[in-house]
């Protein structure tokens, strides 16, 4: 029997065709409607009675992304020169389409432990992603390692579903919510015993986070408006982060340069998603690249010495 499970489905159209002309703000006009579903399925104070049962440890996720892996199979050493991987299952991008039609999030989650990953993003978006809850429930099951629920939140609901499913963490992104949403979200997710990634794109957005108190930042080199892709975005934020903030570079990172290169710009992690999700085997391809940051990183040591 295979251990597949089903992918997600929200009773929307999945988008085909020109994408919309702001197709965050289409997301999370999905994103609110498929909520009020499941609320109606679940009442709030259900579900909060259902995530308080749960007891999840806390911290974990910053943690993680704060300290080595001795997991990764390198020398002690080649790890400070590397950032911390938060490796993506997801089985469909707006972008790229279906990256994996044989999806299987828990043999990929268990692939990306046992190649090291410092966490996992677990994609639970259902209509742009085909993503599912469940997939995170599964996966948090089969992994000792941090969790993140990936997402686009925009209701205390979701933060109880993630507490729920025993998410380590969950996303918030600053371009999908305004300002007073932020800081609610934010620390609502902290009151439960989440850690939270607040993604930003630019230094207005990064303003934003900051403001609203992130402890972890991350930088998306993709612009979710209209899904173009420019790595330099984390280049250009990296100077402006607060002092003790864990810091993390999201989207177009392919080689062991690129993560090294982030690293010494003061990065303590790279989350990876669609240059693992296109390879047979996405574990390991993750090991692969940690083994190549740690030759990228040895040959620009040499030619500084030089």
């Amino acid at each position: 029997m295979s251990s597949r499970l089903p992918l997600g489905r929200s009773g929307f159209p999945s988008p085909s065709g020109p994408a919309a002309a702001d197709l965050l703000a289409a997301i999370v006009a999905a994103t609110r409607r498929i909520v009020e579903v499941r609320e109606q399925r679940e009442p709030l104070s259900v579900l909060a009675a259902r995530a308080e049962r749960q007891d999840t440890p806390t911290g974990r996720f910053r943690a993680a992304l704060r300290g080595a892996s001795a997991r990764d199979g390198l020398p002690p050493a080649a790890r400070q020169g590397v950032p911390r991987i938060i490796a993506e299952c997801k089985r469909r991008s707006p972008s790229r389409g279906v990256l994996k039609p044989d999806y299987d999030p828990v043999a990929i989650a268990r692939g990306y432990a046992k190649a090291g990953a410092a966490a996992i993003s677990v994609l639970t978006e259902p209509t742009f992603f085909d993503g599912a809850l469940e997939h995170l429930q599964a996966v948090r099951g089969a992994v000792d390692i941090p969790v993140l629920r990936k997402d686009f939140v925009v209701s205390e609901y979701q933060l109880l579903e993630a507490r729920a499913a025993r998410a380590d963490a969950v996303l918030l992104i600053v371009a999908a919510l305004d300002p007073r949403e932020l800081v609610a979200l934010h620390a609502r997710a902290l009151a439960l015993g989440l850690d939270v990634l607040v993604e930003a794109h630019s230094a207005d957005e990064l303003a934003v986070a900051i403001d609203a108190g992130a402890q972890i930042v991350g930088v998306n080199n993709r612009n979710l408006r209209t899904l173009e892709v420019d790595v330099t975005a984390s280049e250009a934020l990296a100077g402006r982060m607060p002092r003790g903030t864990v810091t993390v570079s999201e989207s177009g990172l392919k080689t062991a340069a690129d993560l090294v290169r982030l690293r010494q710009l003061g990065y303590d992690a790279c989350l990876i998603g669609e240059r693992f999700m296109t390879e047979k085997d996405p574990g390991a391809a993750l090991k692969t690249l940690l083994q190549r940051c740690f030759t990228t990183e040895d040959a620009n040591d040499t030619k500084a010495k030089t």
